[in-house]
């Protein structure tokens, strides 16, 4: 039998056709006013997202590269930061912050723990020298999505930077009414545009940071950013993905037009679905069970089947593409993404394919009984019978 292919991984995430479609059009110089207007309207629409008014730039990168300008803009050798580390990525901003040359305070948590804002804040009064915290809005290689608020809180005497890149369009996320100093995101995952842009937004307190920062830069220096973003038509100090910025400029427009607080509780329900059909099949979610993880499902895969066995016959039989695990976590769990592109029958049937997947590797699942409790989130809610 035909097997149609469902991209269900955590990023990249599934193109909406007019995105797609958008890719394939006749390529614009970027220095002209037809780009500029297009590029005029991203920032806007980017700063509606992102639910701010301060600056964002952007930049031909994946979000690590945003990251990686993040630290080179905020900072100066020997600097110190904090960095809550409860999965893959708030380890690499650890990493990244000593590959710097910065001395970094971690907090570390078990991979699906979410960050205790009370010990951020203990962590900060004990070490007055600590410039900047930094925290995963979601983390990607769990699904747990921490509390930001608490989080701005807790940090609103340092700099706040949040790694937003799965959680930017998928979890709540409001940069200005909550206080964050610089928000990093991505364009792969709840934004629906293939990979391949970053973006960065820079409050006024981050900005004063950045002009004191002796962090060697070029590519990433903001400072040409904001130069190049007060031409008239705003541009990009260095040649853009112009293609990229264009479908961005489409699948924002979808976003917006659909309606961000929409959005945010149409992934609050794709998660409460998604995590009903994996406790319906028999098995232990990895990480809370909360409405806050709207981006990324993680489950364990039962102790007799191996992890990557699973997913890899989850794609070969069934043409659903989930993702492992990350890590100490590889073979262990799988994730199911749902940010950006997605509706209620892309998580029923990728249960429905987990279900005959298990019985097939000789896991006694009852099937139809995870399809039925994810219809069931469904059903209540009015989306879907």
């Amino acid at each position: 039998m035909m097997s149609k292919y469902r991209l269900m991984s955590p990023g990249p995430t599934p193109i909406p056709p007019e995105v797609s479609a958008t890719g394939a059009l006749p390529i614009i110089h970027h220095r002209t006013p037809e780009f500029g207007e297009v590029f005029t309207r991203v920032g806007e629409n980017l700063k509606r997202v992102f639910m701010t008014r301060n600056d964002i730039f952007v930049y031909a990168a994946s979000g690590t590269g945003a990251f990686e300008g993040a630290l080179q803009n905020l900072f100066s050798p020997g600097d110190k930061v904090l960095v809550v580390n409860n999965g893959n990525f708030g380890e690499r901003w650890a990493k990244m912050g000593r590959a710097f040359g910065l001395e970094v305070t971690e907090l570390v948590y078990e991979w699906g723990q979410k960050a205790d804002n009370a010990e951020v804040a203990d962590a900060l009064s004990a070490d007055p020298g600590i410039k900047a915290a930094v925290c995963v809005l979601s983390e990607t290689s769990t699904g747990t999505v921490n509390d930001i608020e608490g989080f701005a809180k807790a940090t609103e005497n340092v700099v706040t930077i949040v790694d937003a890149v799965s959680g930017l369009g998928a979890c709540e996320l409001r940069t200005d009414e909550w206080g964050v100093d610089v928000v990093v995101a991505g364009s792969q995952k709840a934004l629906m545009t293939p990979p391949g842009l970053g973006f960065v937004s820079v409050s006024e307190r981050a900005w004063r940071a950045h002009q004191e920062a002796a962090m060697p830069r070029f590519y990433f220096d903001w400072t040409q950013a904001k130069k190049a973003s007060q031409k008239n038509p705003p541009q990009t100090p260095w040649t853009p993905p112009v293609s990229l910025v264009m479908q961005l400029d489409v699948a924002l427009g979808q976003i917006l037009d659909e309606g961000l607080e929409n959005v945010l509780e149409r992934h609050v329900l794709l998660g409460r679905a998604a995590r009903a059909g994996v406790k319906g099949m028999g098995l232990r979610l990895f990480g809370p069970d909360e409405d806050m993880n709207t981006a990324v499902t993680a489950a364990w895969v039962p102790d007799e089947i191996d992890g990557k066995r699973f997913v890899n016959t989850l794609f070969q039989e069934h043409g659903v593409q989930v993702a492992g695990g990350q890590g100490k976590m590889s073979g262990k769990i799988f994730r199911i993404g749902h940010c950006g592109y997605f509706d209620a029958y892309d998580i029923i049937a990728t249960i429905a394919a987990a279900e005959l997947t298990l019985e097939s590797l000789g896991y006694p699942v009852e099937l139809g009984k995870g399809v039925a409790a994810a219809q069931r989130v469904f059903s209540k809610s009015g989306v879907a019978a």
